[in-house]
């Protein structure tokens, strides 16, 4: 009988190794150009998917053990509209209340801010793996795996605009590594001929915040105020053509 209880577990055997490596490598490069104070990663306190991004202040928040600040992601300890860029790790697919944490991850976000997601596909053979097998109760296969036009969806919701991602794993979820390695190929050939097939999803969104409304002058009253005035007379030989600002020559 397996003992998987928890996604940490998972992330120690080889399937989840190969995920991981692979997840590292990308966050490595999204981050990487991301400036700001304050970072924060949810979850997952054994992986640091910022150590390539050069925000000073960095830091884990989560239940787990092993995070600098324990809280539940539905309730973060953080200040409003603080943090700069936020990372979340398999968070929303095994949350009770995903809506609330991403309520949670919109307030703590500065304006413009990034927020990086990833999560289970259900459309490719890792969703189909969860609700054909009999281990849907152990990690991760127990997830609520959200589609990537729903999870779009949520975040548009919010005001956040998708900016970047992609998809990844497209290796059949086995569980020996000689498996794993014999069917590597798949990478590069999903990727390029079944893109939207990927075991997960990795997306880049920007806190959008509407802009000051600016307050115009009562145009009514300008244009009551220039029929005061008087015209300044034209110079002979010529005369406005009905476009504004051009000259038309009379012969």
């Amino acid at each position: 009988m397996s003992n998987i209880s928890c996604l940490q577990d998972w992330f120690a055997t080889p399937l989840g190794q190969y995920l991981l490596a692979q997840e590292q490598r990308y966050h490595d490069e999204m981050v990487a150009d991301i400036f700001g104070f304050h970072a924060v990663q949810l979850g997952m306190p054994n992986v640091d998917f910022l150590q390539t991004n050069r925000i000073p202040h960095k830091f884990h928040v989560g239940p787990e053990p092993g995070a600098e600040v324990m809280a539940h992601y539905e309730e973060l300890p953080l200040e409003t509209q603080t943090i700069d860029l936020l990372v979340l790790p398999h968070v929303l697919e095994f949350a009770e209340h995903p809506h609330q944490i991403l309520r949670e991850v919109d307030r703590v976000m500065m304006p413009e801010g990034r927020v990086i997601i990833t999560a289970f596909n259900p459309w490719s053979l890792w969703g189909m793996r969860r609700w054909a097998r009999a281990d849907a109760h152990e990690y991760p296969w127990c997830g609520d795996f959200i589609s990537l036009v729903r999870m779009k969806d949520w975040l548009s919701l919010l005001g956040f605009d998708v900016s970047a991602g992609r998809l990844a794993c497209y290796v059949p979820p086995f569980i020996q590594e000689k498996w794993i390695s014999r069917f590597g190929f798949m990478e590069q050939a999903g990727d390029r001929w079944w893109a939207i097939g990927g075991g997960i999803y990795i997306l880049e969104a920007i806190k959008r915040v509407q802009g000051m409304r600016i307050i115009t002058p009562a145009w009514a009253n300008v244009a009551a105020s220039e029929k005061r005035l008087a015209t300044a007379p034209r110079a002979a030989g010529f005369r406005r053509s009905e476009r504004p600002g051009n000259l038309r020559i009379i012969k």
